[in-house]
């Protein structure tokens, strides 16, 4: 059993207009739950796996405006992103790649721009 945590983005207001699109509230971010999952939702987006398909995260930033903010897939491999500002945030690692959220494959990892990147690291442990 893990200790439930909630991790909120911390979201950049200068992108609201956008974030009200993509149905993205300030309740949005990463759970850890009592039953073992990681849980990410962005809007109308969201992820789920098991806390043990975790295999390593690592904190990142800051970035480009234009590489960090949105929903969007990563310019390198199949890394999915759900970003609310270019500061800072957690990319997460998977061991078996998550269910395909947006383009063709499937996601070995997902970068989280919560408002406590290290916080969320050292609850996942890895």
């Amino acid at each position: 059993m893990a200790t439930p945590a909630t991790f909120p983005y911390r979201l950049d207001n200068r992108w609201k207009p956008m974030f009200v699109v993509l149905g993205v509230r300030d309740t949005d971010g990463v759970d850890l739950t009592e039953d073992g999952m990681f849980r990410a939702k962005y809007g109308y987006f969201s992820v789920e796996t098991p806390l043990d398909n975790i295999d390593h995260t690592e904190i990142t930033g800051p970035h480009r405006w234009y590489t960090a903010v949105g929903p969007r897939l990563s310019f390198a491999d199949d890394g999915l992103t759900f970003g609310t500002n270019h500061t800072s945030g957690l990319c997460v690692a998977f061991k078996k790649p998550i269910r395909k959220v947006i383009g063709l494959k499937n996601h070995s990892a997902l970068w989280v721009s919560v408002a406590d990147p290290k916080g969320l690291a050292t609850a996942i442990g890895r």
